[in-house]
């Protein structure tokens, strides 16, 4: 392979990533992750055997070729790292929007508004995705005391399945019961800063 298509294939796994983490549903994502992980697994096998009966006369190409597609398929099989590194990327991007979106919960703007849950908030607009499994958020709020708890999904699993959310919440129930989440595994629940939270749970 030359060097303009392995810029193509690692552009192509790039998209690819991206779309699952935004846009694809999991059950999705899971059939892909097994059919994609076989694929690069066949292909970096093919790249090992031709870099072995090549090796009286290696080029740098053939070399490239061999780590460039081991390590998508190492990327692709332990896909965590790679979905931590987005997460966090994408909390510094759209922290911002975020924090207006909380805001306009808080003075009324957005409300709850689907008819099959009392909870949920489709946002007005596709892009930019600032929750993930079609930018809708969940509101609790307290019109007396103006005290809101706004969720954000990472991650949308289906039915009763855990998620992952950034959460802004100022309700002293609600920063309780997430710090007690810390407290029982602090790998996949922490606090990001005042009021906000990374949390996974159902």
């Amino acid at each position: 392979m030359n060097k303009k298509t392995l810029i193509w294939i690692v552009s192509v796994w790039v998209v690819l990533t991206l779309l699952n983490y935004y846009f694809v549903p999991y059950f999705i994502v899971a059939l892909e992750w097994l059919i994609l992980s076989l694929f690069l697994l066949i292909w970096t096998v093919g790249q090992i055997i031709k870099l072995i009966k090549e090796r009286r006369s290696l080029t740098r190409q053939r070399i490239a070729s061999v780590l460039i597609i081991s390590t998508l398929f190492l990327l692709t099989f332990f896909r965590q790292p790679v979905n931590q590194i987005i997460e966090k990327v994408d909390w510094l991007i759209f922290y911002n929007k975020r924090t207006e979106v909380v805001e306009k919960v808080k003075n009324g703007e957005l409300k709850p508004n689907v008819s099959w849950n009392g909870w949920v908030c489709e946002l007005p607009y596709e892009f930019p995705v600032i929750s993930n499994g079609g930018n809708d958020i969940g509101i609790s709020k307290n019109d007396s005391t103006n005290e809101v708890t706004v969720t954000f999904w990472v991650f949308r699993n289906f039915f009763s399945a855990p998620s992952t959310h950034f959460v802004y919440t100022n309700r002293p129930e609600d920063i309780k019961y997430y710090n007690e989440l810390i407290e029982r595994n602090p790998d996949e629940n922490w606090k990001i800063e005042e009021n906000w939270f990374r949390t996974f749970h159902e």
